[in-house]
């Protein structure tokens, strides 16, 4: 068994010990040292889905990709940094009160970092977070790297540049690229194994011919048809593993962490969506942005899905939990077959129950409360992964990728356009009746309740970085206002035309590969002024997030 291996072995066995048992959130959590305090800004939710109407051999398949996921977080660990996993070890043989709060703690946040704390270390003896995390040397530069990429050419450049490798130093003490399939093969084998045996116990043509394809892509580094069979799947089963996002390389943005997502098709909800599916050309069309950057023919695949989750891993489960999400991020892929967009749904449910609805309370006036809801929450975050398929993708009259153009500043200004180019899509959907009244009276309110939510992720997170640059904005043009209480509201006169404008803003951005004007937006409206940290502070008692404890119901 490879240390990796090892790590994600005890990464589930200490997640079952009793320092970190499922509490019920209705409890308030006993705060004895600073460390509790940070724990408890997590509320501990059992995530259960009820698997009993899929059929033994679907059940035994479901199995096998849990225990894949499970191997996801010791290789997301060794991606993160590279002394996590002997970090792991220590925290675990600790015994002692706080060691078990160090664990706790760290098994939340996927190392010894605080992630709603801009990463500030918490576990002795740890040093600051490595921006470039276990992607590059530790003793490189990134102007180094930089410079040496800059060198390449063709294949070299992108596999260099690209998703699927880390670089490190050769015998001589060059920099070299090398592929994820050699970096973690050991890993990647055992993965692939596990995907090979669930593929042999499941009936369902589509998720067999993904899980297969996914775990050739483990050997070969070639996800491209891996990626589309996942497009093209449907099943009741509906796995998400691979490397995907690039939040962990605060370098460039340019390499995918491995995460987990089992989860269980929601058939009643995922139908409810299909009208959207057909909505998508129509918004792209009517872009607020110079027509010339709008795309003639948008992916033809535009797959929604609602499902419940079953197990997360990986970058999937770290910090704050995900709510949904859009893949895959290969702008090949998105250009020649669209994007899917996954909703997951008792993940939202448990986040709005614990996290939003108690923040409204004290962000929004009293008058707005009654209109922030859980339809409105849900159908905002469909149309943010929905939009992250549309607007520019490659750098106008270039075949450069947004994301390289942008490096750095890419991932809290994509971020950013989802969020606020998904309320403008909005807007226009309750114009035509395609969406409810109802969403249509509260999805303002929801979205600035909703602002204070991921603002408390903390500015090293993109989301975070992203919603506090549009909050402000939106306050620059009167479009929400500051009460004499200090609660917030939304300006119904003016919050259309801001979020067109600040919609048209980011999408230019990409659109021209705008890198100084990306870093002047996020430099100077990426800050928490003093109206909003007077709500931040009133919140102390209110959970930031959930903390998962996943429970599958036979």
């Amino acid at each position: 068994m490879t240390s990796t291996q090892k790590a994600s072995a005890l990464l589930f066995t200490v997640a079952l010990t009793p320092a970190c048992a499922v509490q019920a959130p209705t409890e308030p959590p006993v705060i004895t040292s600073p460390l509790d305090a940070q724990i408890a800004r997590f509320a501990p939710v059992e995530i259960t889905v009820d698997l009993s109407a899929l059929p033994p051999s679907e059940r035994e398949a479901l199995s096998a990709m849990v225990e894949a996921a499970r191997l996801i977080d010791g290789l997301f660990l060794e991606q993160a940094w590279s002394e996590n996993a002997s970090t792991l070890v220590q925290l675990a043989a600790d015994r002692s009160e706080e060691g078990r709060r160090l664990l706790h703690y760290f098994l939340i946040n996927k190392g010894p970092w605080s992630r709603l704390d801009e990463d500030a270390p918490f576990v002795p003896g740890v040093g600051p977070k490595p921006a470039q995390a276990n992607f590059y040397p530790l003793d490189a530069t990134k102007d180094e790297v930089e410079r040496w990429m800059n060198t390449l050419r063709g294949a070299d450049r992108q596999l260099a540049t690209g998703f699927f490798s880390t670089i490190r130093r050769n015998a001589s003490g060059s920099l070299m690229a090398v592929p994820y399939s050699t970096e973690y093969q050991n890993s990647l084998t055992a993965v692939g194994a596990l995907l090979r045996k669930a593929a042999s116990l499941t009936t369902q043509p589509t998720l067999k011919r993904f899980l297969e394809l996914r775990a050739d892509a483990f050997r070969s580094n070639d996800y491209y048809a891996s990626d589309v069979a996942w497009m093209e799947l449907d099943a009741s089963i509906e796995p998400t593993i691979g490397p995907y996002e690039t939040y962990e390389d605060a370098w460039f943005g340019y390499k995918a962490a491995f995460e987990a997502f089992i989860t269980v098709r929601d058939d009643v909800e995922t139908d409810k969506l299909t009208v959207f599916g057909t909505e998508l050309q129509g918004l792209e069309d009517a872009l607020p942005i110079d027509p010339k950057y709008r795309a003639p023919q948008i992916g033809a695949m535009a797959p929604m899905r609602v499902v419940n989750v079953v197990f997360s891993a990986g970058d999937g489960n770290r910090g704050v939990q995900t709510a949904a999400f859009n893949l895959p991020n290969d702008s090949r892929v998105i250009r020649e077959k669209g994007s899917k967009r996954v909703m997951l749904k008792n993940t939202q449910e448990a986040k709005f129950k614990y996290a939003l609805t108690p923040i409204a309370k004290v962000a929004m006036a009293a008058g707005d409360r009654p209109n922030v809801s859980f339809d409105a929450f849900f159908t905002h975050i469909l149309m943010h992964e929905l939009m992250h398929g549309l607007g520019p993708h490659v750098v106008y009259g270039t075949d450069t990728p947004v994301r390289e153009a942008l490096k750095d500043t890419y991932a809290a200004l994509e971020e950013a356009k989802a969020d606020i180019s998904g309320l403008w899509a909005l807007a226009r959907l309750a114009d035509k009746g395609t969406v409810s009244a109802d969403i249509a009276r509260s999805m303002y309110t929801t979205f600035v309740a909703s602002s204070f939510r991921s603002i408390r992720f903390g500015l090293t997170s993109a989301h975070g970085r992203g919603q506090v640059m549009q909050l402000n904005y939106l306050l620059d043009k009167g479009a929400v206002v500051v009460n004499a209480d200090g609660t917030f509201s939304v300006a119904e006169d003016k919050i259309g035309q801001a979020v067109a404008d600040l919609t048209r803003d980011i999408m230019t951005i990409q659109a021209t590969g705008d890198y100084a004007g990306a870093q002047e937006l996020l430099e100077t409206m990426v800050v928490v002024r003093p109206e909003v940290r007077a709500v931040l502070d009133k919140l102390q008692g209110v959970p930031v997030d959930i903390e998962p404890r996943f429970s599958m119901n036979r």
